[in-house]
Order: structure tokens, then C-alpha cells, then sequence
């Protein structure tokens, strides 16, 4: 990537190059210096590349860090919503992340892509419309595009800079934009849901986590908006956050949107750039039992394509550790 350098860092690389740097060093150290002139305002993405790796610490996990090693930083900017930063790791190709938080990594993000729209696309016997909501990056769009039988696609995404940088770092991902059968809003997806009741069948949220914009859609209301906007028979798939670390979160959720649902379930994939390198889905239905056992199931040429999903996964995925079944359902 050609990178313009202004004058300020010219000099003071020439200095740099008189120390005892590696070239390696160098330039990475210009990669960070120069890829972002963006004035930051809360978490700064770029300042959280130190020493030529970056740092993700949350506030959802005190106590704990995860690091990925930089190549360079390829983009960095403020939306009208949160900071955007893309960056190329040493190993685990380009990553996504928005206010400091890891979104994406090339490497491992079809183990959530999958597993939050196959387990309610196939545990729902003909879903012919999906919503989706937030999802910018496209992964999620490109799995339901896998099932022939759907008829409508729309995507309600809040960040058009989050579509924008997928399209053109993540271009694996963003390859769901590409179905005809997608239709793109860039709105708040409550509003929408509000204006398209009793119209969807399967409604998958995915979305980061509860800090920010996106602290809404693990509250109640939300919930009850998704419940309005499916059909009788639908299914909703919601990134549940982690066993390890939220279950004080997980639990009243669960428990105050069971009254709205017929039945309401708990699923998780691994993931290892996830915080404990886990991820939960609350998977919840209207006027239908439980999601744990497909209904159908992937032909022999797209399961050939998964890396993650099979009806063995789905079935295993509901099967929680002691601890968090406790935790979560309250069950002795």
C-alpha cells in the first residue's frame, strides 16, 4: 500500500533510521504513524496498536486482553456512529474492529457466520423471508444466501461505514451484498421492524456488544419489536454474548423475554478471537417449539462448502457446560 508521508515524518524517520530500529520496525512504525490522520473522540482504534500488535481490552471482560500482531493498519476513520479501524494481523488476515473491539478476523469469522443464521434457517422448515439486523460486515448475508428457498433478504444496518469498509477490505464476507435477493437499509432496524409486522420468518440480529449503539438491542423492547415483525411459526437468532463472562447479562434477558416467546433457547460456537473464545445465540420462537433439532438439513454441495455447521453441531450446540445451564436457566 503507497502511503503519502508528510514532511514531519519524514524527518522524523530519518532520525529513527539513525537508532538501532530494524527496518521492519520502521515501518511498521510509519504504517501506524501515517494510515489515520482521524481525530478521536472515546476509544481510538489506532492508539491501541502498541509496539506493532493490538490490544483489545474490553470493558465487558476486565481483567483480560487479547492480542493480535500487526502487519498494517489499512483504514481508520470515526462514522457517524463509532471508530472504525481495519487492519492486516500476521495471522489471521484482515481484521475488523469497531470502538476497540474485535468484529472480524478472516481466519476464524465463519464459526459465528454460520452458526447464528444455519442453526434458525434450518431449524425453520421453509423460510422464504429474512431480516437481518446490523450485520454491515456481509458474513451473515452470504449464509442465508446459501439456502435457495428464500425469497427476500433485507439487511438493516445502522453504520454505512461498516458496509463500506467490509466491501472493500473483507471482500469474502462482503460477497453477501452481491444476492439480488438482498435489499440494504441503512436505518435503525427497530423503526423498520415497527413498519413490517407479522412479516418475516426468520430474523437473525447480529450485532456487537451491549456498549454503544448497540446497547439497545439486548433490552426487552427490542425483543418485543422482533417478536411483532415475525411470522407465526418464526424464529429469531441474536449474538447471546459469552458463558465465561455474561451470564449476569444472559439470564435476565432470557428470563424476561420468555414470557413473550413460545420457547426460548441458548446455543454457542467457539471462536477463538472472541473474548474466552466463545460466543452464545439466544435462539427464541413464535408459535413453534424448540430450535434444537434441524428440520432440514445442508445438500451434500453446501455442506461441502461449510467449515463450521453440520446438523451434528446444531444438535451439540444447545448442549451447555453444567455451570452455565445454572446460570442461565436456573435449573439445579
Amino acid at each position: 500500500m503507497l502511503i503519502c508521508q508528510p514532511a514531519w515524518l519524514i524527518l522524523f524517520l530519518s532520525f529513527i533510521n539513525t537508532l538501532s530500529f530494524s527496518q521492519e520496525k520502521v515501518d511498521l512504525l510509519a504504517t501506524e504513524m501515517s494510515a489515520d490522520s482521524t481525530v478521536c473522540e472515546g476509544v481510538c482504534g489506532k492508539d491501541l496498536v502498541i509496539d506493532g500488535w493490538f490490544h483489545e481490552r474490553g470493558e465487558l471482560w476486565p481483567g483480560q486482553a487479547m492480542s493480535l500482531k500487526v502487519k498494517q493498519i489499512l483504514d481508520h476513520f470515526r462514522s457517524k456512529f463509532q471508530d472504525i479501524l481495519v487492519f492486516e494481523s500476521e495471522k489471521h488476515g484482515n481484521v475488523l474492529v469497531l470502538d476497540g473491539v474485535i468484529q472480524v478476523t478472516e481466519r476464524d469469522e465463519f464459526s459465528y457466520q454460520e452458526m447464528i443464521a444455519h442453526i434458525p434457517l434450518y431449524a425453520h422448515p421453509n423460510p422464504k423471508k429474512v431480516l437481518v439486523i446490523g450485520g454491515g460486515d456481509g458474513g451473515v448475508l452470504r449464509e442465508i444466501a446459501r439456502h435457495p428457498g428464500v425469497e427476500e433478504i433485507v439487511i438493516c444496518e445502522l453504520d454505512q461505514g461498516v458496509i463500506d469498509a467490509s466491501k472493500k477490505y473483507l471482500p469474502s464476507l462482503a460477497v453477501g451484498f452481491d444476492d439480488p435477493r438482498v435489499t440494504v437499509k441503512i436505518m435503525d432496524g427497530a423503526k423498520f421492524m415497527e413498519e413490517n409486522q407479522d412479516a418475516f420468518d426468520v430474523i437473525i440480529t447480529d450485532s456487537s456488544d451491549p456498549i454503544g449503539p448497540a446497547s439497545v438491542l439486548f433490552e426487552t423492547p427490542f425483543y418485543d419489536a422482533m417478536h411483532k415483525s415475525l411470522r407465526d411459526g418464526g424464529i429469531v437468532s441474536t449474538q447471546g454474548e459469552c458463558i465465561w463472562l455474561h451470564v449476569d447479562l444472559i439470564r435476565p434477558l432470557i428470563k424476561s423475554i420468555s414470557s413473550t416467546f413460545t420457547h426460548v433457547g441458548y446455543a454457542y460456537t467457539t471462536i477463538p478471537t472472541y473474548p474466552s473464545g466463545q460466543i452464545g445465540f439466544i435462539v427464541a420462537t413464535k408459535g413453534r417449539g424448540s430450535c434444537e433439532v434441524p428440520v432440514r438439513k445442508p445438500s451434500d454441495e453446501i455442506q461441502k462448502k461449510l467449515r463450521y455447521y453440520t446438523p451434528e453441531m446444531h444438535q451439540a450446540s444447545f448442549v451447555l457446560p453444567a455451570f452455565a445451564k445454572r446460570a442461565i436457566f436456573e435449573e439445579e
